[in-house]
């Protein structure tokens, strides 16, 4: 596996180095000994899926607060995704400043969301497929997010057409949460 320091400290790109041959490929998608030696999560109690059926639908932006903030391991199994972290972390210099990847079934990349970023995406393909490992148990009372259209983040989605959900649609900007 190949880590790359993403702009907002904390967050993590992971690729992957495939050992290719004529039957196709093999690869690590996860390792206890290199993220330790990162100084990564390597306790993933729960992981999920979520299956999107309709390019343009936007998920997020979602986080778990303290005690049980999240952290999250996401990798895009089938189709591609715009995936976005969102600084949420008060203290942090660069509070409210968001960074963008694109993660897809093709490149194969994941991407490691430490605790303090809200987290969302925007499918650009039909039938996108993630997979979520967590490092936490999900605990529905500290469950929060940020709306994903805050004009103070300025997240410029690549599909107009977006679809969100009422409840993602309702939930409050960045300065209600503060």
């Amino acid at each position: 596996m190949k880590f790359s320091a993403a702009r907002l400290a904390g967050v993590f790109v992971i690729d992957l180095e495939l050992k290719e041959d004529e039957r196709g490929f093999f690869a690590r998608a996860y390792c206890d000994k290199e993220f330790s030696a990162m100084g990564l999560n390597t306790h993933w109690p729960q992981c999920n899926i979520s299956f999107t059926r309709t390019r343009g639908i936007v998920r997020g932006l979602h986080f778990q607060d303290e005690p049980f903030a999240e952290i999250k391991l996401v990798r895009c199994l089938s189709g591609t995704m715009f995936d976005v972290v969102v600084d949420i972390r008060r203290a942090s210099p660069t509070f409210g400043e968001w960074e963008a990847f694109e993660l897809s079934g093709a490149n194969r990349r994941s991407l490691y969301i430490p605790p303090g970023f809200a987290h969302g995406l925007q499918c650009l393909s039909d039938s996108c497929e993630v997979f979520y490992q967590m490092g936490e148990y999900f605990a529905s009372d500290l469950a929060g997010g940020v709306r994903w259209n805050d004009p103070a983040i300025g997240i410029p989605w690549p599909l107009k057409e977006a679809i969100v959900s009422s409840r993602d649609a309702g939930l409050p900007l960045l300065s209600e949460i503060l």
